[in-house]
């Protein structure tokens, strides 16, 4: 098998046991109702309220481990599984996305920076792949060009990834700071949400691994097509 594909096959089976953790740590905990029976959508006001965010929506969407905190209209945005749910997991991560809040509203240095390269990181994932075929496809005739181009776009998403590291688990810790010193969770339903939140967590670093790999592969690709 090709080396360049050997190296990245570790990376997907990390990022196939993501999934499943964050999945089945998520549904284990879904079944551990909190003590003063909030939901996540109680805990995502709260907390914002307690923080001077009063502007900022909470808001149901449908689906599963969907949640976010969309900047644009300043707006927590719960699904399913935990706008309405008062399990110590749905808590865990409605507080993440009311730390994402916090983050936007402070000026969160690294947050700032994500959402600088997003543009650019978009239009990577976008244009990335379809530089590097037609380059590889033409490369006596220049496409050399292409593919560099390419690699460099797809560099970008990688960047974008890895600044969103320091971002998701800022907004973790935060998020647990907040569960605990509020007392919406006590010292038992804090450690369910803390590996429910791990579990999101790594969730990003395989995604990064998997990039990072498939990103030495393009490199390699080009070097011998050079």
């Amino acid at each position: 098998m090709n080396a360049s594909i050997l190296m990245v096959i570790p990376a997907m089976i990390f990022a196939f046991y993501a999934q499943y953790k964050v999945g089945s740590t998520f549904r284990k905990y879904s079944q551990t109702g909190n003590r003063p029976g909030l939901t996540g959508a109680d805990v995502a006001r709260r907390l914002l309220d307690a923080s001077g965010m009063n502007d900022i929506q909470v808001e149901h969407i449908r689906g599963e481990l969907n949640d976010h905190y969309d900047p644009r209209d300043k707006t927590v945005r719960l699904s399913d599984s935990v706008y309405n749910s008062t399990s110590v997991a749905a808590l865990g991560v409605a507080a993440h996305e009311a730390g994402h809040a916090m983050q936007h509203d402070m000026g969160y240095a690294a947050l700032s920076i994500r959402n600088s390269i997003l543009p650019v990181a978009g239009l990577g994932s976008k244009l990335s792949m379809p530089l590097i075929l037609i380059g590889l496809f033409f490369a006596s005739a220049g496409g050399m060009m292409l593919v560099y181009a390419g690699i460099i776009m797809f560099a970008m998403v990688v960047a974008f990834q890895i600044i969103t590291l320091p971002v998701e688990f800022d907004a973790s810790n935060r998020a647990l700071e907040m569960l605990e010193e509020n007392r919406f969770l006590n010292a038992d339903e804090i450690v369910p949400a803390r590996q429910v939140l791990g579990a999101a967590a790594l969730t990003y670093v395989a995604a990064v691994a998997v990039s990072l790999a498939n990103l030495l592969r393009l490199v390699m690709i080009a070097s011998r097509r050079r």
